[in-house]
């Protein structure tokens, strides 16, 4: 079966290397914010070219501490989109605040010219989320955030390494979130996260807060909680970490052949954007005949995805909690979108494979 991702090959590249890693960690007596956590946050500060980094447990979590941090409660709204994953909203609604969610654009991406008709007077903060490896430009509305001291948080968990404009995702709003989930750009073997800023006071006061809000004599200053980055995943990240650039170069590699294989289909294609704008944590596409096509290709061993079936303003459990205008896009595009295999270990012949069926089913059809 070839997966639209598959974690468990990046494992057996590198088995001897991660092994060595894991019972190092296992002997050290050393596995919660230690040493390997430490440097894991200095090695991802200075790649994103941040200041500051902090690891979590995951980005949801990460999200929550930030808006704990910047006390982002009841009555107030932070904007982000629908067609994220679920977590980005759990975060937002787990504060106690109002989700407002914007649509949008054709690339999947937060429809930056929407955005002053969805600020109120409680508007806290903008989530712009980064899908797919999509690196979403949204320097157009950071002057009007700052302004009206708007928060931006970017949500990096597709997007590791992308740029805009030759600056890394994560270091262009006020903080970076990143997901460290095994089929990530960057994954662990478990779940985990990190957060990125360039404040040195937001940086000691989320430390903090992922550590019960301990001081360095375990002093509880603030109200904090557990969701620390332990020690296993941070070595494993600190080693996966030095291939990142290259693993999505072979991403990339591996998008140019779909696109130039599939131009001639009756389906809609994925931007190759320059200089890492777009880094294909998935490669997505769009096709009426979703259905069709998923069943042929499980028939012939091969397991797409779709990100995402239902957009989250459909999800029961956040419908009643939430405020929107217009989310036509997202509706639409929630019906035909299909993730086709892609990662840095995906065999040039599997790769074929895939590109053949996908052909043959529409010659078909």
């Amino acid at each position: 079966m070839i997966y639209f991702a598959n974690p468990g090959k990046r494992f057996l590249k590198n088995k001897t290397t991660e092994t060595k890693i894991i019972k190092d960690v296992l002997v050290s007596n050393k596995y919660i914010l230690g040493d390997n956590v430490k440097l894991f946050e200095k090695n991802f500060s200075k790649f994103i070219g941040s200041k500051y980094a902090v690891g979590v447990a995951n980005a949801t979590d990460a999200i929550e501490l930030i808006m704990n941090n910047h006390n982002i409660k009841n009555n107030d709204e932070v904007i982000t989109v629908s067609h994220t994953a679920t977590g980005t909203i759990s975060a937002i609604i787990s504060c106690g605040a109002t989700p407002v969610l914007n649509d949008i654009d054709d690339d999947y991406l937060f429809e930056c010219k929407n955005l002053k008709n969805l600020v109120t007077k409680k508007t806290k903060a903008v989530v712009i989320v980064h899908i797919y490896g999509q690196a979403c430009d949204f320097r157009s509305i950071i002057n009007f955030c700052k302004k009206r001291k708007i928060l931006i948080i970017e949500d990096v968990s597709q997007a590791h390494g992308s740029k805009i404009a030759l600056k890394r995702s994560g270091n262009i709003g006020d903080y970076g979130v990143f997901s460290l989930y095994p089929t990530k750009n960057l994954g662990a073997l478990g779940d985990g996260g990190i957060i990125t800023m360039n404040s040195k006071s937001n940086f000691n006061k989320i430390s903090m807060l992922r550590n019960y809000g301990w001081d360095s004599k375990n002093l509880t200053k603030i109200n904090g909680r557990n969701s620390r980055l332990d020690e296993l995943q941070a070595g494993i990240l600190n080693f996966r970490l030095k291939k990142l650039d290259k693993d999505n170069l072979k991403r990339i590699k591996i998008a140019k052949l779909y696109n130039l294989k599939f131009k001639n289909l009756p389906i809609k294609l994925p931007k190759i954007g320059k200089n890492f704008s777009n880094v294909f944590h998935l490669y997505v596409i769009q096709t009426k005949k979703r259905s069709k096509l998923l069943a042929y290709l499980k028939k012939n061993r091969i397991f797409a995805g779709i990100h995402y079936e239902i957009p989250n303003h459909l999800h029961p459990a956040i419908k009643g909690k939430i405020r929107f205008k217009n989310l036509e896009k997202t509706t639409n595009i929630s019906k035909n979108i299909v993730s086709l295999p892609i990662y840095p270990e995906l065999s040039k012949n599997d790769q074929l494979k895939v590109i053949n069926n996908v052909l043959n089913f529409f010659k078909r059809t």
